[in-house]
C-alpha cells in the first residue's frame, strides 16, 4: 500500500509541473499580485504619497476665504485648483476632482460673527465625487482645521475682524440678550478692539518673535510604528504575499480536486479499486500529493519576497515553517472535500472558484481584516484563510514567537482534519 501511494503522489506531481498553466497559476500568478498589492499597501513614508485633487470656489472674496484657500493649498495632502462653480461641478461629475469646496458670499462675516457672539453659523457646501467617500471625510478635517486658523487669525489680528467686531458691539446694544451677557461679550470685544490697538513691539535682540494671533493646533503628533523589532520597519509586503500565497495554494489544490474528479469520470479509480486499494490509502496520497504542491507554491512565493522585497520572519523560524505546513494541510484537505462532494469536473470548478474568492476574501487575503466591520471579524474566525493569513503575518512582521503561533496551528490543523474527515465520509468510488 505504501508503494501504490507513493506512486499516486509521484504521479500528481509529474502532472502537474507538466501543466504550464497550473505552474503559472501555483508559483507566478501569486508572486506577480503579491507585488502588485505589497506596492500599493506597503505604508513606506519615503515615498509621496497622491494627493487628493480638490477645487475652491471662492465666491466670498475677503481675508478670511482667501486664507483658507492659502492653508488648503499649503496642505501636502491636497492638490488645489480654483475656478467657478459650474467647472468644479463638471470637473467632480467627471472624476477629474474629488471634492469641490464652495465659499459663499458673505462667509467671512458670518463667520466671524459666529466666533464671537454665537450668530448663525454660514455653510460651506462641499460636492463630492461619492466613489470617493474615504477622501471626503479626510478633506473635511483638513478644511475643519484651516477654516478655523483663518477665522481667529482675522479675528484677532485683521481689519475684517477688526470690522466684524464693532459691527457686533453695535449690535448688541439693541439685541435682546441678558445684562450680565452682554456686559460680558461686550468687554470680550472691547478687549479686542484694544488688543488690535496695540502697535506691534519689535523684539529685542535674541528675543523670540511675537506669537502669531489666532488659534492654532495646541499638539504636535510624534509617530511610531511599533513593529517586531525596534528600529527595524514595517514591510507591507508580508502581508501581501501571506494573502496571496493563501489564495493561490487554495487555487492549486482546486485543480488536485478537478483532476481527481476527471479521474474518477475515466473510470481510473475503479481500476485502482481493483488493485485493491482502500479509499484512505487514496485520499492519503492524494492530500500528500496537494499538500506538497501547497507548500512548494506557498514555499516559492515567500522565497520571492524575502530575496526581492526584503520580507523577513521576525518571530519564530519553527512556528513558520509549522504555519504554512498546517496551511498547506488545511487547502488539500479542502481540495479532497471539493473532489469529494463535487459531481462531474466542469460544475465543480465554477463552485470551488467561487467558495475560494470567497473564503479569501472574507479571510483577509485582499485587504487587511481589521477595515471589516467589529462583526464581521467576529463572523470571520470561522474562515480557515483568516488563520492562515493571520498566522504568517503573525510569525513574519509582527514577531510572534512559537507558543503565540501554536493556537493558528491549532485550528489549521483543526480544519484539516474536518475537512478530511468529511471528504472520508462523503467519498464515492463511482461518479453518481
Amino acid at each position: 500500500m505504501t508503494n501504490a501511494a507513493a506512486a499516486i503522489v509521484r504521479k500528481d506531481l509529474l502532472m502537474f509541473f507538466s501543466d504550464r498553466r497550473a505552474v503559472i497559476m501555483g508559483f507566478v500568478a501569486p508572486i506577480a499580485i503579491a507585488s502588485f498589492f505589497g506596492f500599493i499597501f506597503s505604508g513606506h513614508k519615503d515615498r509621496e504619497a497622491a494627493r487628493v485633487p480638490i477645487r475652491v470656489v471662492d465666491d466670498d472674496r475677503s481675508a478670511i476665504s482667501a486664507a483658507i484657500g492659502r492653508g488648503l493649498a499649503g496642505d501636502k495632502s491636497l492638490t488645489v485648483e480654483g475656478g467657478t462653480l459650474d467647472e468644479a461641478r463638471e470637473a467632480v461629475r467627471k472624476g477629474k476632482t474629488t471634492v469641490a469646496i464652495v465659499v459663499p458670499s458673505g462667509f467671512g462675516d458670518a463667520a466671524g460673527q459666529a466666533f464671537f457672539a454665537g450668530g448663525a453659523k454660514p455653510q460651506l457646501d462641499l460636492l463630492y465625487d461619492p466613489s470617493h467617500a474615504t477622501e471626503l471625510a479626510m478633506v473635511r478635517g483638513i478644511l475643519t482645521q484651516h477654516v478655523m486658523q483663518a477665522v481667529s487669525a482675522e479675528m484677532f489680528g485683521g481689519d475684517q475682524g477688526r470690522r466684524v467686531t464693532q459691527q457686533s458691539l453695535d449690535r448688541m446694544k439693541t439685541a435682546g440678550m441678558p445684562e450680565a451677557d452682554r456686559k460680558a461679550l461686550s468687554e470680550l470685544l472691547s478687549s479686542v478692539n484694544r488688543w488690535y490697538e496695540r502697535a506691534p513691539a519689535s523684539p529685542a535682540a535674541g528675543a523670540s518673535p511675537a506669537p502669531s494671533r489666532g488659534l492654532s493646533m495646541p499638539y504636535e503628533v510624534r509617530e511610531q510604528a511599533v513593529t517586531a523589532q525596534a528600529g527595524v520597519a514595517y514591510n507591507g509586503f508580508a502581508h501581501a504575499f501571506a494573502g496571496m500565497g493563501v489564495q493561490f495554494l487554495l487555487f492549486a489544490c482546486i485543480d488536485l480536486a478537478i483532476g481527481m474528479l476527471t479521474e474518477r469520470q475515466l473510470g481510473l479509480w475503479k481500476r485502482l479499486r481493483a488493485a485493491p486499494m482502500s479509499r484512505f490509502v487514496l485520499l492519503g496520497a492524494k492530500a500528500i500529493s496537494g499538500a506538497t504542491i501547497a507548500l512548494l507554491s506557498l514555499g516559492m512565493t515567500f522565497a520571492f519576497g524575502m530575496a526581492v522585497f526584503g520580507i523577513r520572519v521576525e518571530g519564530s523560524w519553527p512556528g513558520f515553517v509549522l504555519v504554512c505546513v498546517a496551511t498547506a494541510l488545511m487547502a488539500s484537505s479542502f481540495g479532497l472535500l471539493i473532489a469529494s462532494l463535487g459531481r462531474t469536473p466542469q460544475a465543480t470548478r465554477g463552485v470551488a472558484i467561487l467558495a475560494v474568492l470567497l473564503m479569501v476574501m472574507l479571510g483577509g487575503a485582499w485587504i487587511p481584516s481589521f477595515v471589516f466591520p467589529a462583526w464581521l471579524q467576529k463572523v470571520t474566525l470561522i474562515v480557515p484563510a483568516r488563520w492562515a493569513v493571520d498566522g504568517l503575518d503573525a510569525t513574519t512582521w509582527r514577531g510572534v514567537d512559537f507558543m503565540g503561533a501554536l493556537p493558528t496551528i491549532a485550528a489549521l490543523l483543526g480544519f484539516a482534519a474536518l475537512f478530511g474527515a468529511l471528504a472520508v465520509n462523503r467519498f464515492r468510488w463511482d461518479e453518481a
